[in-house]
């Protein structure tokens, strides 16, 4: 039974034995082959950082507005007897749009000029016998108040018929009317909009501690949204004495030539303040630049193919690119392919447009 026991030990130990043995084999195995395997390679883009000019701007979203716009009201009650326009047509300052009926007015005014040559002829005859001393002075002044109440009552009839047209007050585009050929309208009908769009403003807020970069005649630069692809020049024409407390924005207002009529009130813009152009500055694009809770940074590649973390400074970004400080010119920096990389990890430089930065979106 001894024995048994004994043979049995010693048949678990030599079992046990050999895989042992069979695994510090395989073990040791795979770490000589670990030890031989080749250093990882990533593969990555990069540029050369060089000295450049930057145009640092502010940004801002605004809306246009005309140079000047009304609608246009009726100062009378009446029937419309012409209407002297064509929807959507450019007219002239003092142009007749809207006249409502006034035959009767037109008839009072007949009736009082009819009559201006008796009241001035008598006026003038009393005049003369006052000199002869044949009539009082009382006289005299009630002929005077005679001749000058019918002058202001024709004054006052023309005024009455004005009344009755409505005039262009200045010269710009008629939008489309309201009102139709023989309808009655009372005071204050709305009856079409004219805005003068020779030239446009454009209104829009920026933070007071910006209050500093500008002031009137500042460029700006401006896109819509009808025209995503061209881009209007203007200039700063005025700024808001007051900032409001409330929300500690000042606003601006700008003037962009608008001679191609393209622009037009109530569109949304994006406004970019032209400010001084920087020169011999680093700028990268924004692959470049890794955004962590800690900062921000980049990967240099030094001439061994091997990465180095560095920390950098955004002053300010603009489209795909951002102006930096912390790095200097001619410097290898990784613009995408980072996700992997740590400091000291070896790189290889590949081109791939898929890499590419897209364009950022806008308005």
């Amino acid at each position: 039974m001894k024995k048994w026991v004994l043979f049995m030990i010693l048949l678990a130990a030599a079992l046990f034995g050999s895989v042992g043995y069979y695994n510090f084999v395989v073990i040791s195995g795979k770490i000589e082959a670990f030890k031989n395997r080749p250093e990882p390679n990533f593969p990555v883009t990069t540029i050369i950082t060089r000295h450049q000019d930057w145009q640092p701007s502010i940004n801002a979203i605004g809306f246009i507005e005309p140079n000047q716009g009304v609608m246009l009201a009726t100062e009378a009650a009446g029937r419309i007897s012409k209407i002297n326009f064509i929807n959507g047509t450019a007219v002239s300052q003092g142009d007749a749009l809207i006249e409502l009926n006034s035959k009767v007015e037109q008839a009072n005014l007949k009736a009082a000029q009819v009559r201006v040559p008796a009241a001035k002829a008598d006026y003038q005859r009393m005049q003369r016998l006052y000199k002869n001393n044949s009539v009082s002075k009382a006289d005299l002044d009630t002929a005077d108040a005679n001749y000058q109440k019918l002058l202001a009552e024709i004054e006052s009839l023309k005024a009455t018929i004005d009344r009755r047209q409505i005039r262009a007050p200045f010269s710009g585009l008629i939008g489309i009317r309201e009102v139709n050929l023989g309808q009655y309208v009372n005071v204050g009908t709305n009856v079409v909009q004219l805005e003068d769009i020779s030239t446009m403003k454009l209104r829009f807020t920026v933070p007071q501690t910006e209050l500093s970069k500008i002031s009137v005649g500042t460029p700006i630069m401006v896109q819509v949204e009808a025209f995503k692809n061209e881009i209007f020049s203007g200039q700063i024409a005025a700024i808001e004495p007051a900032v409001f407390a409330q929300s500690g924005l000042i606003q601006v207002q700008a003037a962009i030539p608008n001679q191609q009529q393209k622009l037009r009130s109530g569109m949304f813009a994006k406004v970019a303040i032209m400010l001084p152009k920087l020169e011999n500055q680093i700028v990268l694009p924004q692959t470049a630049i890794n955004f962590t809770l800690y900062g921000t940074s980049v990967f240099t590649v030094d001439s061994d193919s091997r990465v180095e973390e560095i920390n950098v400074k955004v002053l300010e970004r603009e489209g795909n690119h951002a102006h930096v400080t912390g790095i200097d010119a001619g410097v290898t920096v990784v613009t995408s392919g980072q996700i992997r990389l740590s400091n000291g990890a070896l790189v290889k430089e590949v081109e791939d447009k898929a890499l590419t930065a897209t364009e950022m979106p806008k308005l």
